[in-house]
């Protein structure tokens, strides 16, 4: 048992570095963590379903009238400061959002049903309400986490610190997401906590498909030592056929190779398409599961999992009719022969089989064939770059941005005015800070990080021009003389 404890806040700054061995540690456990807890009868059981919450809330320089010298502050604070605002009178509905789940689930348990739920927060958003004093928030995830009680119930999962979308975040800044999401966790809920988070959620569900940015992303999580990973259905192909899966409630084995032939695979969890708020809200994953039979893999029989992530605060359908709905099906479902599960739970079920990585249907990201069809591994960075060009020039459907959440939105085309700028820093930070050997226990390297980290938060591509462009800009106004004056 891990006991070493980590303050959440350092200097006024939050724990994102500094700790790495011990993080590291802490994250690279191969034993079971949720099935030697688990009170579901496998054997006995048709199929199964899991649900996830996604939370965020930016955190923005607001607060003050002076934006070059506003304190940064959590977003969920200037929408309860400004009520005025449009849609800002939702802020106290947020809060209860943020906390709900760590009142839904011991009222459960209490009732004698088996509830279950994944989270995904990121790192700005708990260090938002850590700042605003809403320990309420905090205290009740943390019970929900950390009390043997509970704790088999939910799982977490990992995400980017400030909700970095990974086909346009640099690889090695992405990197740095990810490991300070895991330190700042480990700061909040203890480092016992991060040994069972074992999936990671990308942010907007948005995967790289470019060979390069795409391995790098694999080789990142597998390194911080996650197992799974959830992806978008229309975000992966077949990489036999180039076509759309056929079974999207199977664990598939998403495979990342490279232009030096290099190849790196991690389970991946399907999120199938659709209204994700309210497919979650009204629990339709449950409602679905309920059709399905168990299959056979690798000689054996399995329950299917149907899996769904949706916000867990945003929409009128998530805010007012989750509760209830949630409850409802969770009371039905507990101890039937489609309970609730998560998903690492049911992963190592599957491997107390004897099933493997291996016997997982394999799945690439999308338009890889096309490459993969002309190009040959080992070729090397030039010759897949020119192979790249080429189709795009022969094909203008054809696109190396990564899919994300909406086929509609590119997470690179539009936004050169703000990408310009959080480029430029990852620039600064990679030249100065990282070549400058500071420990990463200094404050000027807490410092530094701090802000780079906050200039790539999707939310000042997502929302597109007017005061979320003046925020990026002025982070990365900050950023930059934070790198040229103490590095």
């Amino acid at each position: 048992m891990i006991t070493q404890e980590m303050p959440a806040t350092i200097s006024g700054l939050p724990n994102i570095c500094g700790d790495e061995e011990t993080v590291a540690g802490a994250t690279c456990g191969t034993e079971p963590v949720y099935l030697t807890e688990s009170d579901i009868d496998f054997g006995s059981i048709q199929s199964a379903f899991a649900i996830a919450l996604h939370m965020q809330q930016p955190l923005i320089p607001a607060g003050g009238g002076d934006l070059q010298k506003a304190s940064i502050i959590s977003n969920l604070k200037y929408m309860m400061e400004h009520l005025e605002i449009q849609d800002n009178h939702n802020a106290s509905v947020f809060h209860w959002c943020y906390k709900r789940m760590g009142e839904f689930i011991p009222q459960l348990v209490a009732e004698g049903k088996s509830p279950r739920v994944l989270l995904d927060y990121s790192g700005c958003l708990l260090y938002g309400l850590v700042e605003m004093g809403l320990t309420d928030v905090i205290d009740s995830l943390r019970q929900i986490t950390t009390d043997p009680t509970y704790r088999r119930y939910v799982e977490w999962m990992g995400c980017t610190w400030s909700h970095a979308v990974a086909p346009s975040t640099p690889v090695q800044d992405f990197r740095l997401h990810v490991k300070a999401w895991q330190h700042y966790f480990a700061a909040l809920f203890g480092l016992e906590a991060l040994q069972r988070v074992k999936g990671f959620s990308p942010a907007e569900m948005a995967l790289p498909n470019h060979p390069e940015v795409f391995y790098e992303f694999v080789k990142t999580l597998k390194e911080a030592g996650y197992w799974w990973v959830l992806v978008q259905e229309h975000t992966i192909e077949d990489p036999e056929t180039g076509n759309g899966i056929t079974n999207p409630h199977l664990p598939h084995r998403l495979v990342a190779r490279n232009s030096q032939g290099e190849e790196l695979s991690i389970i991946a969890i399907i999120k199938t398409q659709g209204s994700d708020t309210k497919l979650v809200a009204q629990m339709q994953p449950y409602y679905e599961a309920k059709t399905l039979s168990r299959v056979d893999l690798a000689g054996q029989s399995i329950p299917l999992l149907v899996t769904q992530i949706g916000d867990g605060e945003n929409g009128g359908v998530m805010m007012n009719e989750f509760p209830g709905v949630y409850q409802q099906a969770i009371s039905e479902a507990s101890h039937s022969q489609t309970p609730a599960l998560n998903v690492t739970e049911y992963l190592e079920y599957l491997m107390s089989l004897g099933i493997t990585e291996n016997d997982f249907p394999a799945v690439q990201p999308v338009m890889q064939k096309r490459i993969w069809d002309t190009f040959t591994p080992g070729g090397g960075v030039e010759k897949l770059e020119a192979c790249i060009r080429k189709i795009e020039k022969d094909d203008n459907t054809f696109h190396m941005e990564g899919g994300s959440w909406t086929n509609n939105i590119s997470w690179v085309e539009g936004y050169e005015n703000v990408l310009g700028p959080m480029n430029t820093v990852s620039a600064a930070f990679a030249e100065k800070v990282l070549k400058s050997n500071a420990s990463t226990s200094e404050h000027r390297y807490r410092n530094a990080l701090f802000y780079l980290l906050l200039t790539q938060t999707s939310c000042y591509r997502y929302w597109g021009q007017g005061i979320w462009t003046a925020y990026a800009r002025e982070l990365c106004r900050r950023a930059m003389a934070i790198i040229n004056n103490d590095f």
